[in-house]
């Protein structure tokens, strides 16, 4: 089914379309929730929300841009959203983790499984990656994720954030240099 004959049926309350297109974004979305919170719990919260949405404001969707495009920019919002409602809990959170309190496990951050001798090396490694990416200016944390761990092209991102595509290469281009700053120490070991 097209992303057209899919809105087609989506619009005309055909309830194959609307499983199909959670079952074809789901993961995608999830992951965006997941790269922008760092908790697998809230993402899987903020990306039902996302799909309810997106039922919910079918008629906006104007067809200028794929549907994922457009479920993105929903999974975006809706997570900066989230982390600007919940502050105090994040903080909580992320208190609990570095006291073991919580799950803090960040391993999706990276692709590769890392050895077991050097678990203690590459779990603080995740959370000051994680810690790095998270203080970077919020535009700038949002199109690097979208680019490195959705691995969305350029031209994508700037449709999913609304912005030109000199400036997604501005903010990523930014991004790198500020995680550079901050992640000089790992670089020298």
């Amino acid at each position: 089914m097209t992303d057209s004959e899919l809105i087609s049926g989506l619009a005309a309350g055909d309830p194959d379309a609307g499983r199909l297109l959670v079952e074809r974004h789901q993961l995608q979305v999830i992951n965006v929730c997941l790269g922008l919170l760092h908790n697998p719990h809230d993402a899987e919260d903020v990306a039902q929300d996302v799909f309810v949405e997106a039922f919910r404001n079918l008629q906006r969707f104007r067809g200028d841009s794929k549907i994922s495009t457009w479920l993105y920019r929903i999974a975006v919002n809706r997570s900066l959203n989230y982390l600007r409602n919940n502050k105090k809990k994040r903080l909580l959170y992320e208190i609990g983790s570095v006291f073991g309190l919580f799950d803090g496990d960040t391993r999706s951050l990276f692709r590769e499984p890392f050895a077991e001798e050097n678990k203690l090396e590459s779990d603080e490694l995740r959370q000051t990656l994680k810690s790095a990416i998270d203080n970077l200016p919020e535009n700038q944390r949002v199109a690097f994720t979208l680019n490195k761990f959705e691995e969305l092209p350029y031209a994508e991102i700037a449709e999913v954030m609304q912005i030109s595509l000199s400036a997604v290469e501005s903010l990523i281009h930014r991004a790198k240099i500020n995680l550079q700053k901050r992640l000089r120490h790992y670089r020298d070991l």
